[in-house]
């Protein structure tokens, strides 16, 4: 059972972000005092495209601490990787990497009950956010993707509270084996596990859609 503390707690709204206009929310604030989780999300956390952010699959973004080493180690100039919130997370804690951490893992959070629901997608976003133009494939080709949380019971969390494993219905789909899969390039071959994850309704609806598409159905 996995047991890791929540260090910290982060939200943001939406602001001009892009060359062209373009709105984001990828930079958050820490906060410290009690904020209330729904279904949608954090409580003073809005997306800024909600075509592909937000909505019930990604309620919470949670991006583990022990990848920062990683990036600090790459990207030395870049200030913003001396902080939380660097990869636009909502949850900054340790022990949930994504060889830990499953497809479908329930989590006990503060008042909250969260389960995880898929990893996140790169977007050119990180690379105008960090200034450079490989964080993208760097991600893909690393897996250190940070994962995304859906809420099953709402309620308010603190930084500091305790995530604590409730349950974990798939131990054979870390996320690690499900990036790689779906967004990893690793696909070939692989098309039974392609439809069985395209059918299950724990993983979040556009990674369903996308396994359809890899398996050419």
């Amino acid at each position: 059972m996995i047991r890791t503390q929540l260090e910290h707690l982060l939200v943001g709204m939406p602001k001009v972000f892009g060359d062209d206009g373009e709105m984001s929310a990828i930079e958050k604030t820490v906060v410290d005092q009690p904020v209330m989780l729904g279904f949608g999300g954090l409580e003073g956390n809005q997306v800024g495209d909600p075509l592909h952010h937000g909505g019930r699959d990604k309620a919470v973004h949670l991006y583990p601490i022990e990848h920062y080493a990683f990036w600090q180690d790459k990207y030395p100039d870049v200030e913003i990787l001396d902080r939380p919130g660097a990869f636009g997370e909502n949850f900054s804690c340790s022990g949930l990497t994504e060889e830990k951490l499953c497809l479908g893992d329930i989590f006990r959070v503060g008042e909250a009950l969260i389960q995880c629901s898929h990893g996140r997608q790169p977007c050119w976003k990180l690379n105008h956010r960090f200034g450079k133009s490989n964080v993208l494939k760097t991600v893909v080709k690393t897996g250190k993707s940070g994962s995304y949380f859906r809420v099953l019971e709402q309620g308010r969390v603190t930084a500091g509270d305790n995530l604590v494993q409730q349950e974990r219905p798939l131990p054979s789909w870390p996320l690690e084996r499900l990036f790689g899969l779906i967004i990893g390039g690793q696909h070939e071959g692989r098309t039974a596990e392609l439809r069985a994850l395209s059918e299950n309704p724990v993983l979040a609806e556009n990674w369903r859609a996308r396994a359809r598409q890899l398996a050419g159905d």
